[in-house]
């Protein structure tokens, strides 16, 4: 990602974490919401994403000034208007300062106090209405309107029904938005749904999905944790084989002959379906599956691997 250069003002600055084990799904995450590669823990961009959406993004300052110093910072926020609000200023931890460089705890303080007293309003630690946001990067400072993950999919880790091999939320909800970065206008599907996982975290980001399953069993469960988070959606009964509609983007869990009985024959023909019933496809598969999803006629134009103690999952974007 191009660093930002002096007298460019970004849109947006975000900040991101994850574990070790999660690296290379969240870069894939990330490379899929934003277009690009992004560097470590905070990068600018001109997209806005919905800072809830991911599982990985920690928060995200809608950008309103930028200066070479503090002091320019602060002469700019004097224009801030809240408009009767009571407001609070936080200090982003999270920047590409040198370990040398390091702003303390106090100091961090000293600089949210100094922005608090040049904006004119009632200051408000606890409960404020509206929150700013002031952070360093590349050699800049940026302050603006403040918003936090909300980790809102941590409710829906527990579902009435559940199953030992299904999808982690977080796996899943990164899938969806690597198969839907944009959801405006696209209609998607889950051809192989199983209890719903993926479903579930389209639906709490507002994604148009449909589901299927060939298990009735299955189908209901997708339908029962669907229903108690509630959000609706068709999950319908049968084989992706038998589906007529075109869907602009689809993720598909692949079954695998380590937990159900499908043959290499049976997994093609999901492929092959898949393939033929949307533009955009992220597969999930125990393992890489390289030349069966080129025989499909896929393109595989990025990849990561999603590890959880030693069972891994392979994601592969497909076009």
């Amino acid at each position: 990602m191009k660093q930002v250069q002096t007298g460019e003002i970004p849109a947006y600055i975000y900040t991101y974490a994850c574990s070790g084990d999660e690296l290379d799904l969240c870069g894939m995450e990330l490379r899929c919401l934003f277009g690009q590669a992004i560097p470590p823990g905070i990068f600018a961009s001109s997209i806005n994403v919905e800072v809830s959406r991911s599982p990985f993004i920690k928060e995200r300052i809608d950008v309103m000034y930028a200066g070479d110093s503090l002091p320019e910072i602060y002469k700019q926020t004097e224009q801030v208007e809240v408009d009767g609000k009571t407001f609070k200023v936080i200090f982003v931890k999270t920047n590409d300062l040198s370990p040398e460089e390091k702003i303390e705890y106090d100091e961090r303080r000293v600089i949210e106090r100094e922005i608090g007293l040049r904006i004119e309003g009632e200051a408000d630690v606890n409960r404020p209405e509206l929150v700013y946001g002031i952070v360093t990067l590349g050699g800049r400072w940026y302050f603006g309107a403040y918003h936090k993950n909300q980790a809102t999919w941590f409710r829906q880790m527990k579902k009435p029904r559940s199953y030992s091999i299904a999808l982690s939320t977080r796996v899943a909800r990164a899938a969806v938005n690597m198969a839907v970065p944009q959801p405006a206008g696209i209609r998607a599907i889950d051809p192989c749904c199983g209890i719903g996982t993926v479903m579930v975290e389209a639906l709490s980001m507002g994604i148009d999905i449909v589901g299927r399953d060939i298990n009735p069993f299955i189908a209901a469960g997708a339908r029962t944790n669907i229903a108690h988070f509630g959000f609706e959606s068709e999950v319908t009964l049968g084989d992706i084989a038998d589906i007529t509609e075109h869907y602009d983007a689809a993720v598909v869990d692949m079954p695998y002959n380590l937990y159900s009985s499908i043959t290499p024959e049976e997994q093609f023909d999901i492929l092959v379906n898949a393939r033929r019933i949307a533009d955009r496809v992220v597969i999930v598969a125990i393992e890489a599956m390289d030349e069966m999803i080129a025989a499909a006629g896929f393109e595989i134009i990025d990849r990561c691997v999603a590890k959880k103690g030693l069972f891994s999952r392979h994601l592969m974007l497909c076009i």
